[in-house]
């Protein structure tokens, strides 16, 4: 057989080959007009003062500039930590309370050691031993913060430590909100003594003066809880505890022979001061007993002669009634009993 053969007309080829030009012709634009604004949002956006670097440039100049900010804030993080700790303001105290043989002796060895710090004793209260109670003192002592940990030290040499409280209060909102209020009053005077000195008018003058008055009133206050704030947080407050063994409190009774042995005793001790009780009452008792029998004794006397007058009389009219009484006068006087005549 003859074998055909198909031909493309070149009317085809020829479409086929424009549609490509002008497919690349339109690549070509959209491209041009995308890298033209890129560049204008580019230059738009970024300061051409901290232009960003091209990314095949990046690693040779600030390669060595990364490593200088990583260490720049590595030294700066470090630096702010050691720093952090001496911008706050913390006011201290604490509670000391120690276990000692002679607590008078050893509140002046706490006044001593105080001192040696450069501390303060705020207040002392000493309470010797007598038959009724143990001896014992008290002290309130004010240290510098950053010595209260070597005055502790010093303060467990003394005797046996029962009890430790320390207690921190963070105030550094506190005191910088009092820096920047003080700092603004202080401004604000300054103003207002400059306004004064210019002003020509009475009414201005007194004005001013007035308000002058009140700033600097609340600058002195401020100033002031400025000063006791610091002195908070630069001294630190601790209060201290002498006693001995005995003024330990004795423990609970437990079970039923504790009990009893405890009502035991309080018994016994409330005898004992019932004791105590009528020992100081009886002088008094005896005492009034003495003057109401003299008493007693002064009022039979006044008595008698009317008594005595008495018994005459009934003798006189009825001789025999008469002697009847003298026999039972007699008689009393002899018994104590009183003569008088009953109806």
């Amino acid at each position: 057989m003859r074998a055909t053969q198909r031909i493309v007309p070149p009317r085809t080829s020829l479409r086929f080959a424009s549609s490509a030009a002008l497919a690349l012709v339109a690549a070509a634009l959209l491209g041009g007009c995308s890298m033209g604004a890129g560049s204008d949002a580019a230059s738009t956006a970024v300061d051409p003062a901290i232009e960003a670097p091209m990314p095949d440039q990046a690693p040779e100049q600030f390669a060595g500039g990364a490593e200088l900010g990583e260490a720049s804030d590595a030294d700066g993080g470090a630096e702010a930590g050691a720093e952090a700790p001496e911008d706050r303001s913390v006011v201290t105290t604490g509670w000391v309370a120690i276990t000692v043989e002679d607590p008078v002796a050893a509140a002046a060895d706490v006044a001593e050691l105080t001192a040696r710090a450069d501390g303060r004793v705020d207040d002392r209260t000493e309470r010797p031993g007598t038959d009724t109670q143990s001896a014992s003192a008290s002290l309130v002592i004010r240290v510098p913060s950053d010595g209260l940990d070597a005055v502790l030290d010093e303060l467990r040499d003394l005797g046996d430590v029962t009890s430790v409280q320390l207690s921190a209060t963070d105030v550094t909102v506190a005191h910088q909100d009092l820096e920047a209020r003080i700092g603004a009053l202080t401004a604000s005077v300054t103003r207002m003594r400059a306004l004064l000195a210019e002003a020509a008018d009475i009414g201005d003058l007194i004005a001013i003066e007035s308000e002058l008055t009140t700033r600097q009133g609340e600058l002195d206050g401020l100033t002031q809880q400025r000063a006791q704030l610091d002195d908070q947080i630069a001294y630190s407050t601790v209060s201290v505890e002498l006693g001995t063994e005995d003024t330990a409190p004795s423990p609970a009774p437990e079970g039923f022979w504790g009990g009893l042995v405890a009502g035991w005793t309080g018994l016994l001790w409330f005898l004992g001061w019932l004791g105590v009780a009528l020992g100081v009452i009886l002088p008094w008792v005896l005492a009034a007993t003495v003057v109401v029998a003299i008493v007693l004794g002064i009022v039979r006397l006044a008595q008698a002669p009317a008594r005595r007058r008495e018994r005459e009389a009934g003798a006189a009219r009825d001789p025999e009634a008469g002697a009847a009484r003298e026999r039972e006068a007699v008689a009393a006087s002899t018994t104590g009993d009183d003569p008088t005549p009953r109806a």
